[in-house]
């Protein structure tokens, strides 16, 4: 046959989209083009498709050999179309079966010896060819488990071209070759952290349980030691298991950073950037690839910046945005991308630099100046968008022993009972935790408060303390606080503590 068509997949941010790959043979001038849109290393794939076929027994024709990648008018980036090509090449005079190559997706790149090499965004890609209904699917060998994770698909993780070539019926001597590996991935499992060991914060305890409850963002302020960090990093343990939706999303976003994907971690992830990310390592970019970034990475967990005060205000305020919509979208000149967002965003900063402006017992020497500037990094509209802000204060002797500390353990009992009732009384909205539900519904809908009860926020949205922005955030925040004591109504009590943890305002 002179046409062959196979499949493979384009990655665009996060989603995947099917390729058909044809090839045709005529007799012209011998050349081997690839057509449709190919990047740079794409278009390197004539020579390494070219070697790696005749290192396998199998070499090219000497005719004209023309590749075309379709849509044409979607762009094609990286290496995994390698195999793709390979096979639609030599399926155009090969014993190979035409419909075993044609209803099959293909994705890896090739070696120059023709052993199958790893690429990232191997489990989107596979989901994505589920998707379009596609039920046989070729992936490098390295790259099996992460491909066997997706349901209903038969795959082949195959070591060598060869392989490939005789898994479709053709006629070829499959070597006994050592399969290309997975570079190693350092342990980036977080030990278990028990939120016992923080020592005297119990208001902030309380706090972060009620952020876990409703999913809120929170900032925290204090001195230098006082467990800012220690706090931040123990949420991921009080809140719930990622359902497999979720689980997925994290592991497809890991596969697209190049991280090694074995398994579906049900732990929500946890992203910590340094203070001197960049832009685009918050929120993604790139020049010729676009890749995803922090918030990305956090997406389905928890986003921590500490020393936020030390971020470039242009990267705080780029998470604006993301913040709510819950999805990123990044373009640049001939790229369009879109990751999904949904993280909990947790700050921790100073007062100013040295730590100590308005601290008991503290002796702060910035200059006025330069706590204006410290602070003003987090600009208006980014504290108008956090649910929570907490002041922390430095421990004291004596609160060391006061009562005893609450345990991770129960803290996620709580938090996981809090989640149950909200996702109970949200049964009928497409909405399961507090902070995605609309300020409308919460205003207007069945379980809006009475007047009486809103009487405090309608004072501090009068006298300008609130934003409508921040009034819908206290909502949310009073019905994580309702929920955690087992209410279905919201009282006066609830928004009280509510515009408490919000604003700072007592009633």
């Amino acid at each position: 046959m002179s046409v062959a068509r196979t499949w493979a997949v384009a990655l665009v941010g996060a989603e995947g989209e099917c390729v058909e790959v044809e090839a045709d043979l005529s007799n012209q001038t011998p050349e081997f083009r690839i057509i449709g849109l190919p990047d740079k290393a794409l278009g390197e794939a004539v020579q390494r498709v070219h070697n790696a076929c005749a290192n396998s027994g199998t070499p090219l024709t000497r005719r004209r050999l023309t590749v075309n990648l379709s849509p044409a008018s979607l762009p094609k980036q990286g290496s995994g179309f390698d195999v793709a090509i390979a096979v639609a090449s030599l399926a155009t005079e090969s014993s190979m079966d035409p419909s075993s190559v044609a209803s099959a997706v293909h994705i890896g790149e090739l070696g120059l010896d023709g052993r199958l090499r790893p690429v990232p965004g191997v489990l989107p890609a596979v989901v994505a060819a589920r998707r379009a209904g596609h039920r046989r699917v070729v992936v490098p060998h390295a790259n099996g488990p992460e491909a066997a994770l997706v349901d209903g698909l038969e795959v082949l993780a195959a070591v060598s071209l060869a392989q490939v070539i005789a898994w479709h019926g053709g006629v070829v001597e499959v070597a006994d070759v050592e399969p290309v590996a997975l570079p190693d991935d350092e342990d980036t499992t977080e030990p278990t952290l028990d939120l016992a060991e923080v020592i005297g914060q119990r208001d902030a305890v309380e706090a972060l349980v009620v952020a876990a409850a409703g999913g809120h963002h929170l900032l925290m302020c204090g001195p230098p030691g006082a467990g800012k960090t220690m706090l931040a990093r123990r949420l991921p343990g009080i809140l719930p298991q990622l359902d497999d939706r979720a689980a997925l999303t994290a592991a497809s976003i890991r596969s697209l950073s190049g991280s090694r994907v074995v398994e579906l971690s049900r732990t929500p992830p946890f992203v910590a950037p340094h203070h001197s990310a960049s832009v685009a390592a918050l929120v993604g970019g790139g020049t010729r690839v676009v890749r995803p970034g922090a918030i990305a990475r956090a997406s389905e967990g928890v986003l921590f910046l500490d020393e936020a005060g030390e971020f470039a205000a242009s990267a705080l305020d780029a998470l604006r945005q993301p913040l709510e919509s819950g999805s990123i979208t990044i373009d640049r000149a001939g790229a369009h991308a879109e990751y999904p967002a949904r993280f909990q965003l947790v700050l921790a900063t100073n007062p100013c630099p040295c730590g100590d402006y308005g601290i008991r017992g503290g002796t702060c020497t910035c200059p006025p100046a330069a706590i204006r500037r410290y602070l003003g990094r987090l600009s208006g509209p980014l504290l108008d968008r956090m649910d929570i802000e907490l002041t922390l204060t430095r421990v004291a002797v004596a609160q060391r022993g006061a009562g005893p500390a609450i345990s991770t353990a129960t803290a996620r009992g709580r938090v996981a009972e809090a989640r149950a009732r909200a996702h109970h009384r949200l049964a009928d909205t497409p909405w399961t935790v507090n902070a995605d539900v609309p300020g409308t519904w919460l205003r207007e809908g069945p379980a809006a408060p009475s007047a009486v009860v809103r009487r405090p926020l309608d004072a501090a949205l009068h006298r300008g303390a609130l934003t409508l922005r921040g009034y819908d955030r206290v909502l949310r925040v009073a019905w994580s606080l309702a929920d955690i004591e087992g209410r279905g109504q919201l009282g006066a009590e609830h928004v009280g503590r509510a515009l408490y943890l919000k604003k700072g305002i007592a009633l």
